[in-house]
């Protein structure tokens, strides 16, 4: 777990189990990889497809789109902010694209730069309004959510006058396009698609700029003790608007992979359940929900692991509510641990 070992906590212990305690305090998604050894090998056996090509393409159908967010929204918990929007952001940026693609007949390129600006505008405003006001992040971004969830799905159908468009593939620069979103290949009879690729670059550069950069330091400072880096001369307030920058490009991206995968939009509604299926697979993954610990790495290895189980459970031929069990489960015993987690670093802040 290369790039996600946080500084060593507290004085230098001789006792064995001290040192060992350390290094799982520097590593915050070691918890994640112990578990996805644990859910692969209990939904191996229930379900020996899994371990398949075509089970492994599942796996990472499901994940990549989900890591993709979970690695955004990991970094602003890292800064101790929250973001429900990145699904809806998901929605509504592919909905635009949409429909100045297919509707107004733009350019597909053209379409796809104009609903990053939006994202882009719609992050602005949220990291703006959490860093000047003061509020809850949960409830800007709760409002955020609201406003673009019936925007989106009123606006579209009244501008579009149906529920859904299609024939996108006849737009200008569409096949260039596919070629970057919405390709895919054929490995051992499965299909794998290019999200995958486009999720582990994500966490592979979210990795680097978190342990490596200046921003980085300024992330972990902004979520660990804020008041003390704005006195240091921290741009806490730059961080924190980048990172919501970020999550609004994460949730462009992932609708716009699903724009180019399916090669048309259906109307549809887009639940606070999967607005939380980000926040709840970043703490899985080793987020402390106050902020200052946590890695990218942690966020996207718990991504597969509820890819293991949501795929575990269907091909189990279980009940797919008791993937709703599960996932609580594995919430609840991530929070307690995370509970302890913050209860070590009080006592043992960093050297």
């Amino acid at each position: 777990m290369i790039g996600d070992r946080l500084p060593t906590y507290g004085p230098a212990r001789s006792a064995p189990e001290r040192r060992v305690l350390s290094r799982a305090l520097a590593r915050p998604s070691l918890p994640a990889v112990v578990a996805l050894v644990v859910v692969l090998v209990f939904f191996g056996l229930q379900a020996p497809a899994l371990h398949t090509s075509g089970g492994l393409a599942g796996v990472l159908d499901v994940a990549a789109p989900l890591g993709i967010g979970a690695v955004a929204v990991a970094l602003l918990l890292v800064a101790g902010q929250f973001d429900l929007s990145v699904g809806v952001m998901a929605l509504a940026s592919s909905l635009l694209t949409a429909m100045l693609t297919g509707h107004a007949g733009w350019p597909v390129w053209a379409a796809l730069v104009v609903s990053l600006l939006f994202a882009l505008t719609i992050g602005v405003v949220n990291g703006v309004l959490v860093v000047n006001t003061g509020l809850p992040s949960f409830l800007v971004t709760l409002a955020t959510f609201l406003v673009l969830q019936g925007t989106a799905l009123a606006g579209f159908e009244a501008v579009a006058g149906s529920t859904q468009v299609g024939g996108l593939d006849a737009a200008t620069g569409w096949s260039s396009a596919a070629a970057v979103f919405g390709s895919s290949t054929e490995i051992g009879g499965a299909r794998f698609h290019v999200a995958v690729l486009w999720w582990v670059a994500a966490t592979a550069l979210a990795t680097w700029a978190l342990w490596r950069t200046k921003f980085g330091n300024a992330v972990f400072a902004a979520g660990g003790a804020r008041q003390a880096a704005r006195e240091l001369g921290v741009p806490v307030r730059r961080t924190t608007v980048a990172l919501f920058c970020l999550t609004a490009t994460a949730g462009w991206l992932i609708g716009t992979l699903a724009l180019f995968r399916l090669e048309s939009v259906q109307l549809g509604t887009a639940g606070l359940g999967a607005a939380l299926d980000f926040l709840v697979v970043a703490v899985i993954g080793g987020c402390l929900l106050t902020g200052g610990y946590g890695s990218a790495i942690g966020a996207a290895v718990a991504a597969l692991i509820y890819a293991v189980a949501r795929q575990g459970i269907t091909l189990a031929g279980w009940d797919p509510r008791w993937f709703q069990t599960l996932l609580g489960a594995l919430l609840l015993v991530a929070l307690v641990a995370n509970g302890v987690v913050r209860r070590r670093l009080k006592a043992k802040p960093r050297s």
